[in-house]
């Protein structure tokens, strides 16, 4: 027999409807996944194997083939384990009413038949409504973050034989609603209004905060150039709904979105670490995933201890400095991914310069001088003349 369900999964940072096919014929048990399925889809036959057994069902003794189409397009999500359970059930006469094509599935199945939540739901809900279907089951999890799409309605059942029962007719699950204040994700625990004195750095981070600008500090150790850069989100304008809605698509496919629960309206603060890779700041991989840059996109990069970070990872920033984007190729396919962001840092003084200066020397010739003296060991730093 033969039946049909729909799923989706991500591709950089859109979704992608996956139609799941599956034929259950005679011949000797077997279940083969073709249509290019990752690690996580091809284990997913161990999964949904437990999960319809141990729900209370029949798992069918026959040869089961399952094609995800598009079959060229490389699929890496476990949330279709969701899609493929239901088409076997299907296929096998375990779910009668043809109620089921009306759905897109996003879940994984633990081996006892309960859903649970997976990453980049989002964007598979917004391509979703797009295609026209209008009905989404998810996990209990992913429930506030597909309410995001207003045109869908969201159902959320815990179970596998609860989602069937509700397939058949049997029961009705009502559909999911939104929490209070489920939309906003804050954070105001450091606020600059806090700092007390400082008053020619804060009127210069008044200034970037105001034009986006960017900013380099110069300080000894201890003179708050951390403490002033993990307060400037306080002051930056609030973000547009459009502007929320993209951070929010960013974040749900890097899994960071804290606790599934709905729209970021915060601007990201990101202040990654002096010993980051090229491929972590502007993002990489087998499978690109987005990268430092993309998620202080519409936000903040923070380099602190600028003048420890390789050289070779602070020329990755040439291009999204520029462009407000990074584009990421590998052999299957290109991903370009936004990258829109204030770029804050903070150093020392340069070791390379001697101590006094009578003259003023400009911050790009102390990077400069940093970045041409980093790997030369010498007995006297050379000096510096003013730019």
């Amino acid at each position: 027999m033969f039946s049909q369900t729909f799923g989706s999964t991500t591709i950089g940072l859109n979704g992608i409807l996956i139609t799941v096919e599956v034929d259950i014929s005679n011949g000797l048990p077997a279940l083969d996944i073709v249509g290019l399925p990752d690690t996580a889809v091809r284990e997913s036959k161990e999964r949904v194997r437990a999960a319809i057994k141990n729900s209370g069902f029949e798992f069918p003794s026959r040869r089961i083939t399952i094609n995800l189409a598009p079959a060229d397009l490389k699929k890496d999500s476990s949330g279709l384990d969701l899609p493929i359970a239901i088409g076997i059930l299907a296929a096998s006469g375990q779910i009668i009413s043809s109620h089921y094509q009306k759905y897109i599935f996003v879940s994984e199945l633990s081996l006892e038949g309960k859903l649970r939540g997976i990453s980049g739901v989002l964007p598979m809900a917004i391509h979703c409504s797009e295609q026209g279907i209008n009905q989404m089951i998810v996990a209990p999890e992913n429930t506030q973050e597909a309410l995001l799409v207003k045109e869908l309605l969201v159902y959320a059942p815990t179970t596998l034989a609860q989602l069937v029962l509700h397939l058949n007719r049997e029961i009705e699950l009502p559909p999911a609603s939104k929490e209070p204040f489920s939309s906003l994700v804050t954070n105001d625990s450091e606020d600059f209004a806090d700092v007390q004195g400082q008053f020619i750095a804060k009127r210069a981070l008044e200034v970037a905060a105001a034009g986006g600008h960017n900013l380099l500090m110069i300080g000894p150790p201890g003179s708050g150039k951390t403490m002033l850069a993990r307060r400037i989100t306080s002051i930056l304008p609030t973000m547009s709904p459009q502007e929320a809605l993209e951070v929010t698509k960013i974040y749900s496919i890097a899994d960071l979105l804290p606790n599934h629960i709905g729209l970021i309206s915060t601007r990201p603060f990101r202040s990654p670490h002096h010993t980051i890779s090229s491929a972590s700041l502007v993002g990489g991989g087998r499978i690109p995933r987005p990268g430092e840059v993309t998620l202080s996109h519409n936000g903040v990069l923070f380099l602190d201890e600028l003048a420890e970070f390789p050289r070779i990872v602070l020329e990755v920033l040439r291009q999204p400095l520029e462009d407000g984007q990074v584009t990421i190729s590998r052999v299957n396919a290109s991903f370009s991914y936004p990258a829109k962001f204030m770029l804050l840092t903070a150093m020392n003084p340069c070791p390379c310069v001697e101590h006094p200066v009578k003259k003023p020397i400009s911050q790009a010739s102390l990077l400069q001088a940093h970045l041409s003296h980093q790997n030369v060991s010498c007995k006297r730093p050379p000096h510096v003349q003013a730019a």
